[in-house]
Formats: structure tokens, C-alpha cells, sequence
């Protein structure tokens, strides 16, 4: 069976969601099948069971059909790093910060490592589901795109193209893609998917033709747009989540950081009807907030700097203010941060948000690890990724839970022990049992608006 490929004709043309739909979808239709990104930039990772760091499309599509996740579904994997460089991830592991220049100039040591992992993911499945990254078609790159190009041609993968309707220029956007893509790719294209459609499918009729009949593309389904606020993975997510808070009795406000990481600890907020989500970027709106959280942070003493300039040191440093600090956030609360082997900044030392007495100190080696916790009081499955130390995991005071762990907010028993403390009449409600189902609902979204049996036909060739 063929590998198949997932080309956007744009950045968050829906890449993420559709690659998680159809690697679901070809699942339940006894496929073995598994999720891979040959390079991904994001600062939002989850732990693998063998003890990597991937980026967390990959991770969420592996955890919905319950396989074993592994570094071989996200190689190489880039964060943010201080001014233009990036923090390199190799094989789940850090291996270095380069610069952009240095990056693309060294990316040729890089293709062994997507290779190898390719090659190790099809010993052990029929089909991989190859998400590519932003547009395959940029000029001045593609001889250096691991994540379109290479995978297509080096493993002869079927290529799907998928295009964002709401940007409008869809069908400039779909032939201008397929005709700058390489002859021997542009034969592998079995079609395109036309997503977030919104109204009346029947209006784009005509579309359809005109794209298969002028430009000699299948179209392989257009998608009405559906909220799915799981899988957060960029800034995009923050911005284009969509909730219901009608029967909100709970405000939480999430500091809008500028290198914020790790949006999946909210989506249990997203989704929770009793609560009304909001990021902020005003230290005034924490007023109006029941609650805040301090998250995740790629650069914490830049972050923390960038909160002292924005004027949320006086509330960030009151013992009134109730806080859920994670990670980075958990960092910012003690007394002290230092670096001094300059892990993460110039600075060797700034002084923190003082609500914990001691110091984090950022080590070389990064501390990735998963599993059951009990914090609060509570059991909570999640994972821990940082450089900084100190002498407890987690700590809570008045009016303060701080911690490394990621995941907080998926234990059930967690959310109701705090926002009860807030507001009495909150009932609560299960997040796995609602994720299992908004998953479900879904793919059968997809499915039902997509030609799955001409996908299956056409990897089966």
C-alpha cells in the first residue's frame, strides 16, 4: 500500500486536522496506519512513550487510534529560540540552537535522521499519513523542504493538496500549487480536499467543475467548516478557537505570553461549559478574571521581562491573586531564576515573582518525562518539559498551584477541586470521555464529506 502525503496550498490550510482525520478514518477501516511530520515548528510538544519529544499533531493522532507513540512520527522538531534561532530537537532529544542561516546550510545532516525514521514507522505499518508543512511549492526552498518534498519523492507517497477556502484565492491558490509542483510529484496528486467551507455547499458546485474540469484535479470533497478545539498546536489556535459560554460561572484568563507554549493545557478549559476561557495581554483584564493562568513559556526570563514591562508584576506578585502557574509559569513564581551556563538567556540571573521562596536553576539537560502525578490532592496523568530545577515538582499556597507539569487541567478531579473553590455550584464534567467523543464526531464530519473510498483505491494501487 502507498504512503500519502498531505500538502497545504497555504499555512493553516487545515493540514493538522485533516492528516489526524484521515489516519483515524483509514484506522477503523482496518488500515495500520500511523501519523508523520518530517520537520515541524512549533513550541508545543507532548512526551512519547519512548521518552522524546514530538511535535502534538503527531502525538494526538497516535493517541486517538492508541499507538505506541515514538520519536519516528516527528523527527525533527524546532522551537523557538532567542532572535532568529531555533532549538533543535533531533530524534526527541535537544541537540542545539542555530540560526536560521546555520540551520538550512546544515539541513543536509538532518535527512539521514527523517529517513531512518520513515523507514523504521513503514517496517511496522501499511500507510503513513505525511503532514507537510506550510506551502510545497516555495521556490527558493524546496530543495531544502523535508516536509513536502523529500517524503513525496523520496517515497513515491500519493499527494493530497488541501486548500482554505475562507482565505479566499482558493483556486489561484490550488492551481498554482499543482503547476509549480515537480512532474513526477504533480502525477501523484489524487486530488484535492476544499476545507472550511461555510454556508451552502451547493454554491461551490461550479467550483468543483471548474477544478477538475479546467485544471484536471479531482476534488475529493469540500469540508463545511467545524469547530475542533482539540490538538492545539500555534498562535492560530489561540485566535481561532470557538466556545460556548452561555452557561459560564467561571473566568479564566490566560496570559497571552509571546513565546507561549503548549496550548493542548487548555483545551480541557475550551470545551468545559462552565467555564468562559480568555488570553489576555493587559494586566487591567485580570480583574474581570476568577482566575489566571501563568502558562508555559519557550523563553521564560524573555517572558518574564515582558510581563514586568506590560505591568503584571503587582498582581502576579499578590498573595490575592489566585494563580495556576504551569512549567514556565510555575519558574516566573519563585524568588530567583538562574542560568548559569546560559541555557536559555544572557542573563544569568533575575530576580522572579517572589510567591515561592528559592531558586530555579536551568541545567543543560532537559528533564522529559511522563506519567501519573499526584498533585493537590489529585491524580494527574501528564508530562514534564523544561531545563529548570528546583527542589519540588509542583507547590501550592495561598491562592497559588504551581507546577513542571503539563496536563493539569485533563484531570477531572483538579478543575472541579478549583473552581469549586471559586463558585460552589460547579458541576464539572469528564474530558476524556468528551474528547473520545468530539474525535469520533469529527472524523465522521470528515467522512461524510470526503471520498474516503477513492483514497483507499488510489493507496491501494
Amino acid at each position: 500500500m502507498n504512503s500519502l502525503s498531505i500538502f497545504g496550498t497555504s499555512s493553516d490550510a487545515g493540514k493538522s486536522t485533516l492528516s489526524f482525520a484521515l489516519t483515524y478514518l483509514l484506522h477503523h477501516r482496518g488500515i495500520k496506519v500511523a501519523p508523520f511530520k518530517a520537520q515541524n515548528v512549533s513550541n508545543n510538544s507532548h512526551v512519547t512513550d519512548d521518552g522524546g519529544e514530538i511535535a502534538i499533531p503527531q502525538f494526538f493522532a497516535a493517541e486517538a487510534i492508541g499507538l505506541k507513540t515514538t520519536t519516528n512520527m516527528n523527527p525533527i522538531l524546532l522551537k523557538s529560540g532567542g532572535k532568529s534561532s531555533a532549538h533543535v530537537i533531533v530524534n526527541g532529544k535537544s541537540v542545539a540552537n542555530k540560526d536560521v542561516l546555520e540551520y538550512y546550510r546544515d539541513i543536509h545532516t538532518l535527512t539521514p535522521h527523517v529517513k531512518k525514521a520513515f523507514l523504521k514507522l513503514q517496517e511496522e505499518y501499511e500507510c503513513i499519513v505525511a503532514e507537510g508543512a506550510g506551502s510545497p511549492v516555495e521556490l527558493n526552498l524546496m530543495d531544502k523542504d523535508l516536509s513536502n518534498i523529500y517524503i513525496a519523492d523520496k517515497f513515491n507517497t500519493k499527494i493530497i493538496l488541501v486548500a482554505d477556502i475562507q482565505r479566499g484565492g482558493v483556486f489561484a491558490s490550488i492551481y498554482g500549487v499543482y503547476k509549480l509542483l515537480p512532474l513526477k510529484l504533480r502525477k501523484n496528486v489524487i486530488g484535492v480536499i476544499v476545507n472550511k467551507f461555510q454556508g451552502d455547499i451547493s454554491l461551490f458546485d461550479e467550483g468543483v467543475q471548474i477544478i477538475e474540469e479546467r485544471f484536471g484535479i479531482n476534488v475529493l470533497g469540500v469540508v463545511p467548516f467545524k469547530p475542533f478545539n482539540l490538538g492545539f498546536e500555534d498562535s492560530e489556535s489561540i485566535i481561532n478557537y470557538v466556545q460556548d459560554t452561555t452557561k459560564a460561572i467561571i473566568k479564566v484568563g490566560v496570559i497571552k505570553l509571546p513565546h507561549i507554549s503548549n496550548f493542548t493545557d487548555f483545551e480541557p478549559l475550551v470545551s468545559d461549559k462552565e467555564v468562559e476561557l480568555v488570553f489576555i495581554s493587559n494586566p487591567g483584564d485580570i480583574l474581570t478574571c476568577d482566575v489566571v493562568v501563568l502558562p508555559g513559556s519557550k523563553r521564560v526570563v524573555d517572558d518574564l521581562e515582558w510581563l514586568r514591562a506590560r505591568g503584571f508584576s503587582t498582581l502576579l506578585s499578590s498573595k490575592e491573586q489566585k494563580v495556576v502557574a504551569i512549567c514556565g509559569g510555575y519558574e516566573m513564581m519563585f524568588e530567583k531564576i538562574s542560568d548559569p551556563l546560559k541555557v536559555e538567556s544572557e542573563l544569568q540571573e533575575v530576580s522572579g515573582f517572589g510567591r515561592i521562596k528559592g531558586e530555579v536553576v536551568f541545567a543543560k539537560e532537559k528533564i522529559v518525562k511522563k506519567g501519573c502525578y499526584h498533585l493537590f490532592g489529585c491524580m494527574v496523568e501528564g508530562y514534564e518539559i523544561h531545563n529548570g530545577v528546583a527542589k519540588k515538582r509542583a507547590k501550592m499556597k495561598k491562592n497559588l498551584y504551581g507546577t513542571f507539569v503539563h496536563g493539569l487541567f485533563e484531570s477531572d478531579e483538579f478543575r472541579h477541586k478549583l473552581f469549586s473553590e471559586i463558585n460552589q455550584d460547579y458541576k464539572g464534567y469528564n474530558f476524556r470521555e468528551y474528547k473520545a467523543q468530539a474525535i469520533l464526531e469529527f472524523a465522521e464530519h470528515i467522512e461524510l464529506h470526503v471520498d474516503l473510498d477513492f483514497i483507499q483505491k488510489e493507496l491501494s494501487k
